[in-house]
């Protein structure tokens, strides 16, 4: 027989992850689930309907609520978040709640970026920006990015990698190479880390490793570092010596990928850009 539900449950601010699975259960409607609902009294799915969804005893289930159910796993936690249907948020929050850390990053098929996405990139006349994954490939760009730091349409897929580009294009165009290359270094080794797919994180370290001995002496210093925001200076073949900010953002929605915006840091620089690009538009 199903456990009873009673009013025993620890509703207390201390039980924020079973007042959650409450709440999100409360919500669920029934017939989204292939659930008759014609003679149910209370809203929602009941507590032995979610825990034989997410293969878990329903006694187990009905202590977690109450807050008796011990720390659920990773495994357990991402089971209840399929029962209930959550969207990536919901499950986020629920790790949160549940584990006080975020769960990792789902090994999902690429997806291309969305149309809307690319709409915010191209707004960005004059700043240069461009979204990449987690293993630092470029998936798209605007149009100042492309003239500016590199053209990356005339790249294959898999060249369109940062670090790739830093070791094997961007030593005449970087002032200060040797310093960019190993704070990139470092801060893809950070980032790898909590994102990536560690045999394609290996896969990219043994192919730079063996054809760049300057990233494989880099890469054993073992420095990490924060690649949020930063200044990077270039050498431009037509627009001179430029000097940018860098800001790196998360996309909502979608984990793998990070928004990088390289803003001029003056306003001379900002004049050079301005005028390279639209003298470059103009003849296009």
């Amino acid at each position: 027989m199903p456990p009873i539900e009673t009013s025993t449950d620890n509703t207390t601010a201390e039980n924020l992850l079973g007042n959650y699975l409450r709440d999100r259960r409360a919500k669920l409607d029934p017939s989204d689930f292939g659930i008759e609902t014609a003679r149910r009294r209370t809203p929602g799915l009941r507590r032995e309907e979610i825990a034989q969804r997410a293969n878990v005893s329903a006694t187990w289930y009905t202590w977690l609520e109450q807050g008796r159910g011990g720390a659920p796993s990773a495994d357990v936690l991402d089971r209840l978040a399929r029962a209930m249907g959550m969207n990536a948020v919901e499950r986020e929050h629920l790790f949160l709640l549940a584990q006080h850390r975020l769960p990792e990053i789902r090994r999902l098929p690429f997806e291309p970026v969305s149309a809307q996405l690319q709409r915010v990139l191209d707004s960005m006349e004059f700043s240069p920006a461009l979204v990449r994954t987690a293993l630092w490939d470029v998936v798209a760009w605007n149009d100042a990015a492309s003239a500016v730091l590199y053209d990356y349409a005339t790249l294959k897929p898999n060249e369109r990698n940062i670090l790739k580009l830093v070791f094997r294009h961007a030593r005449k165009v970087m002032p200060h190479w040797e310093i960019d290359a190993r704070n990139a270094v470092a801060a893809f080794r950070a980032e790898a880390v909590r994102t990536c797919d560690p045999q394609a994180v290996q896969a990219l370290v043994d192919e730079l490793s063996a054809q760049h001995p300057e990233f494989a002496a880099i890469w054993e210093d073992y420095d990490l570092q924060n690649y949020g925001e930063g200044f990077k200076r270039m050498r431009h073949a037509t627009a001179g010596d430029l000097a940018f900010e860098y800001s790196s953002f998360a996309v909502d929605g979608r984990p793998d990928l990070g928004l990088m915006i390289f803003t001029p840091a003056t306003a001379t620089d900002a004049e050079r850009v301005r005028a390279f690009l639209n003298d470059r538009r103009a003849k296009a």
